[in-house]
């Protein structure tokens, strides 16, 4: 799967799993068995959670491309 800026949030979790690690990183925390990450990746694309936690969209790809790859 190729993770663009225009790609979904959700779409990453349903290819890759839960990269909780990744996502922590980046202020999105676990909810006991919920988790916030599964009900606002719907709607976020990774340019927005970029914009929203306030990191350089090319260092938030880089960190997602790291994080996905050891999960090939």
């Amino acid at each position: 799967m190729e993770i663009t800026k225009d790609t979904r949030v959700s779409a990453i979790l349903e290819e890759y799993g839960d990269i909780a690690e990744v996502m922590e990183v980046f202020g999105i925390k676990r909810v006991a068995r919920y988790s916030l990450r599964a009900l606002a990746a719907k709607a976020v694309t990774v340019e927005w959670a970029a914009r929203i936690h306030r990191v350089p969209l090319t260092e938030f790809l880089d960190i997602l491309h790291r994080a996905t790859a050891n999960k090939s």
